[in-house]
């Protein structure tokens, strides 16, 4: 089948659109959740109080509480976003110390200790990849276009446009040189209307960067309309 060239056939147009409904396997379990569209959460996800920026998706296994996911991230399969907190000042660090309703009636949850755990949120950029089981630890930021390697364990922020590697995470070099990272945060690409973004695919795929940069620069596509 040729390509559709909506050039030539204008009158189909609105069929440039997928269905932006998110896609949740029923294996999956989400609670207190805010999810954009064309969102995919892959089989035995789960997620606790997340909001999910459109066009992202988690891969088989994933696991995230307490966060804020941009758009358009890519989240590989066992990934673990703000993974689970244990006091280390306590007698134990079981959850019978802060979770004992479980095992015992009249033996409330330390609501405290919970409320500790959603203050240190993890916040994590638009256009960013986490490999396959990384593990990003509470209160980290991860900034926009940053890329963590597969297994690292990530403690501390990261700045956009880098890739970290490692146990514990560090930086092992930019994506792109600071010039082109500032371009690229400034056209906020990921905030286009999927009109504009359907028209920027192509160039996505086969333009250079600094090509791609100032074409879509010039053209200056309105955010006006901007999804979340």
């Amino acid at each position: 089948m040729p390509d559709y060239d909506p050039e030539n056939d204008p009158s189909h147009l609105a069929l440039r659109f997928r269905d932006g409904r998110p896609k949740i396997h029923q294996s999956a379990s989400t609670k207190g959740c805010r999810i954009g569209e064309h969102v995919e959460i892959a089989a035995r996800v789960t997620l606790r109080d997340v909001a999910v920026g459109a066009f992202s998706y988690f891969e088989t296994g994933g696991e995230a509480a307490y966060a804020t996911i941009g758009k358009f991230c890519s989240i590989a399969p066992n990934v673990r976003i703000n993974a689970l907190a244990h006091p280390l000042d306590r007698v134990t660090t079981h959850k019978i110390a802060y979770r004992p309703n479980e095992y015992f009636r009249w033996r409330p949850v330390d609501h405290a200790f919970i409320d500790a755990r959603r203050a240190a949120s993890v916040t994590i950029g638009n256009d960013v990849w986490i490999g396959q089981n990384a593990v990003i630890m509470p209160g980290v930021t991860v900034g926009d276009g940053a890329v963590i390697g597969a297994n690292a364990v990530v403690t501390k922020d990261v700045a956009p446009y880098t890739i970290v590697t490692g146990v514990p995470a560090r930086p092992l070099r930019p994506r792109f040189d600071p010039a082109t990272a500032a371009r690229l945060a400034a056209l906020a690409w990921w905030d286009w209307p999927r009109e504009t973004l359907f028209d920027a695919v192509p160039d996505m795929a086969e333009l250079t960067i600094e090509a791609f940069l100032d074409k879509w620069e010039a053209l200056q596509p309105s955010r006006s309309t901007s999804r979340k």
